[in-house]
């Protein structure tokens, strides 16, 4: 039988990381957004509360939950600061190659190492010229003897001067292209490795990026996830698991911009009367609240999707990606026009919003990209 309630458990995630985010997220998003700097407070406060790594088994140090857990905790934090929230969900992000290929000694290693150190990691695909282009990426890992040689260049890799590894994608075999993507675990502090100053960006300035740049890193062998060749099935079915919290981050966004607006909308009068009172207002908050409930249901049924297995999944997580990031830019911008000039200043956080929602629709695949999957999916 269909059911839209969340059961008890549920209804516990929620509420934990809702009191999570009024009590760490909210107080800090303005801070953080204005010393463009990643949240170690708060990020440290997530291991103390267990808001951490959530989808991950317990024994590696998560809470085992389920894309639909996962999707309601992101919500909330999308609701407090994307910028935060995504510093937080890109440590499961790199974590889930090591999840979906790693052996036992790996699992062991790796996971031990980041929860006793209570660290975060980062997630090396994109370059300055392989971006929705995955096929396109020129870095490579050329094996000697029992190790390997990493040489190459990467962009806009998130956590990665605060990472304590990355997870790296390259090729072992050039002439063979993209069948030869490999993954490997890096440690930060390699010999040969160069983290370039962090990337300034318009939004979400709480999450980091860095440029990274590989001289002759070695890789022991140990270090590499799954087969050669097996990085880009590695990588796909990674954004299969993540691309719903991207989608649930921009459904939490957008709804703390409309219940801003809509808030200030009710409480402000002109002409003698709250601008509610006003169609062109009052049917710009109704499209938005429709907007945000449709965003949700669309992210919810993606989750559901991949849990249960279905042979849908990787087309509704793309579609929940697409849809909810376009609604999320969609509802912040019109946030920002219901409260005029006080939307435009700072003091009310939804030009913040505005301004991080736009990432959204970039990162994690294009929403361009997501519509080639759909497509793709569709035509066949």
């Amino acid at each position: 039988m269909i059911g839209f309630s969340l059961d008890e458990r549920q209804q516990a995630i929620k509420q934990k990381y809702h009191d999570f985010v009024q009590q760490y997220v909210i107080p800090n998003r303005l801070k953080y957004d204005q010393l463009a700097e990643f949240p170690w407070e708060v990020v440290k406060a997530a291991y103390a509360e267990g808001i951490m790594n959530g989808p991950m088994p317990k024994k590696f140090g998560g809470n085992d939950y389920s894309i639909f857990d996962g999707a309601i905790a992101s919500e909330e934090l999308g609701a407090g600061c994307i910028g935060i929230g995504i510093s937080i969900d890109a440590n499961t992000l790199a974590l889930t190659p090591l999840y979906l290929a790693a052996n036992e000694d790996q699992q062991k290693r790796f996971f031990g190492q980041i929860n006793e150190q209570k660290a975060v990691a980062a997630y090396a695909l994109t370059e300055p010229n392989a971006g929705s282009d995955v096929a396109g990426i020129k870095s490579t890992a050329i094996k000697h003897g029992d190790k390997y040689l990493l040489n190459g260049h990467k962009r806009y890799i998130t956590n990665a001067e605060v990472s304590s590894f990355i997870t790296v994608f390259a090729l072992t075999n050039p002439e063979k292209g993209a069948r030869s993507l490999t993954a490997f675990v890096v440690p930060t502090d390699s010999p040969g490795l160069e983290i370039k100053p962090r990337l300034q960006k318009m939004g979400q300035k709480a999450s980091v990026q860095n440029e990274l740049i590989f001289h002759d890193v070695e890789i022991p062998e140990a270090n590499r996830l799954g087969d050669e060749g097996s990085g880009f099935p590695i990588a796909m079915r990674t954004f299969d698991r993540t691309r719903t919290g991207v989608a649930a981050l921009s459904v939490g966004n957008a709804r703390a911009a409309y219940e801003t607006a809509l808030h200030w909308a009710k409480h402000r009068i002109q002409f003698g009367a709250p601008i509610t009172a006003n169609q062109g207002v009052s049917f710009m908050l109704a499209d938005m609240a429709t907007e945000v409930e449709a965003g949700r249901l669309m992210t919810w049924y993606a989750a559901w999707a991949y849990d249960n297995g279905l042979k849908s999944a990787s087309k509704l997580s793309a579609m929940s990606k697409m849809y909810a990031s376009d609604m999320g830019m969609k509802v912040t911008t019109d946030a920002v026009q219901v409260m005029g000039g006080e939307g435009y200043s700072t003091e009310f956080a939804v030009e913040k919003m505005m301004r991080d929602a736009k990432l959204c629709q970039i990162y994690e695949g294009t929403n361009q990209i997501q519509r080639v999957v759909i497509s793709k999916s569709i035509l066949k």
